[in-house]
């Protein structure tokens, strides 16, 4: 018997290094990584306006793949780790690029010119770290918050300002101060410890009211009427509300402390 096992031990190798990978849910990821490379190819072309509509779009398709993934039943380690790597270059290095082509290089014109390139490689090289730092922390990571702002969440933002500008005729130029403050602060919000909901708890297969399908219906209308200013805002409202979120944690958390250690608290002694 161990003999048989011995001798069929090199084809059961064989038949591991014969087994591809899945199509489905990496044709995806491939997809959202040609958005994010297309991204950058625009910015460098000036259509600052469709780099920022690929880098929505390579969001979208970036919240698919793993979900089409778990439902096919496709998840692999290599799906898992293609992921990570597109998500470097669609929420890391296109949104840097991007804001730098657009805004930061101009820089140059007021003396500053590193300042504008340094601010780009900051929001980069926050955007590697809070990814490998997620995941080497998956297993271990609560699921309710993420630790830092979501790179495409900051991705967002990054977006949604060149958006929003481009479409109501401001240049980067005129905004570079803003830019170049929002980028290293969407930078240093992934590599920080707040708090951000994750709202991986949100059940969507449970009944909800006709109410909520209602609110759906509403929000979606909203968003219709001026896509970029809408999700320039939604995106910078949630990089901000864990902030305030995480501040008023800690302020609970030092007041129970205090009525604690306080002298009311052992009964007046």
């Amino acid at each position: 018997m161990l003999e048989t096992d011995d001798n069929n031990q090199p084809e059961n190798n064989q038949e591991k290094s014969r087994r591809g990978i899945y199509l489905l849910p990496n044709m995806i990821t491939t997809a959202a990584l040609f958005s994010g490379f297309y991204a950058i190819v625009a910015a460098m072309d000036g259509r600052f306006e469709a780099a920022a509509i690929a880098i929505f779009i390579a969001m979208i398709l970036d919240g698919l793949d793993g979900r089409v993934a778990r439902l096919t039943k496709t998840q692999s380690d290599f799906g898992v780790e293609f992921d990570s790597l597109s998500d470097m270059v669609c929420f890391g290095l296109a949104p840097a690029l991007v804001v730098y082509e657009w805004s930061l290089k101009t820089m140059i014109s007021v003396g500053w010119a590193k300042l504008g390139w340094i601010a780009a490689f900051i929001y980069a090289a926050s955007a590697a770290l809070r990814l490998a730092r997620f995941n080497s922390q998956v297993t271990t990571a609560e699921k309710a918050y993420f630790r830092g702002l979501p790179s495409p969440s900051a991705a967002g933002v990054l977006a949604g300002m060149v958006w929003a500008a481009t479409d109501v005729g401001w240049t980067g130029e005129s905004l570079v101060y803003v830019a170049f403050l929002l980028t290293i602060s969407m930078g240093l919000l992934m590599v920080s410890n707040i708090r951000y909901y994750s709202f991986k708890e949100v059940n969507f297969k449970n009944r909800v009211p006709f109410v909520a399908i209602l609110i759906v219906v509403l929000l979606y209308a909203f968003a219709s009427i001026d896509p970029p200013k809408v999700l320039f805002s939604g995106f910078l409202i949630y990089a901000v509300f864990g902030i305030v979120y995480t501040l008023l944690g800690i302020r609970n958390r030092r007041r129970a402390r205090m009525q604690s250690q306080s002298p009311g608290a052992d009964g007046g002694l």
